[in-house]
């Protein structure tokens, strides 16, 4: 049964369902630096495969530092992604103007953390650096007995051993 489950995770449409997870957490992350570079790899990645496609460039609604700035359209499975476009996109593809307000990417259910292993998995990509220390380590810090409390000044009044 574990064999199935892991193929069905790599399938192109659970492939897609991940990255539009971690593409949706990512944009309101407040590091979203290691969600993005998973979402590259990972479309590079289907990209090469022939599992995703470019279809073209479009006009980028939130443009950075330019007044007008370009995304490649990238479709994978059910879902339609953006990239920012390398110098052969910018040759290559066809420039098909604005955003269609009237395609949206279907609904997914999944968990972050899922996406991430599923992505992480795929890629080959090491845990994300920022994620939460393991439980070990916090009861290996719980069992360690409390250093005595260093006063950079201590008062007189107070008396030398004193917290205050």
């Amino acid at each position: 049964m574990k064999g199935q489950s892991e193929m069905a995770d790599t399938s192109t449409d659970a492939l897609a369902q991940a990255v539009f997870i971690v593409n949706k957490h990512a944009k309101t992350a407040l590091e979203p630096k290691y969600l993005y570079d998973l979402k590259r790899l990972a479309l590079n990645k289907l990209l090469k495969e022939g599992k995703a496609k470019k279809i073209g460039l479009h006009f980028s609604d939130n443009p950075r530092f330019a007044a007008q700035q370009s995304d490649v359209i990238v479709t994978c499975g059910a879902y339609v992604f953006h990239l920012p476009p390398t110098k052969e996109d910018l040759k290559i593809l066809p420039h098909l103007g604005n955003r269609s307000a009237s395609i949206r990417n279907p609904k997914a259910v999944m968990s972050l953390s899922k996406a991430k292993q599923i992505l992480q998995s795929y890629t080959g990509q090491a845990k994300d650096p920022q994620s939460k220390p393991d439980m070990k380590k916090k009861q290996n810090k719980m069992n360690q007995p409390n250093q005595r409390y260093y006063n950079p000044f201590p008062s007189s009044f107070l008396g030398k051993g004193s917290k205050y």
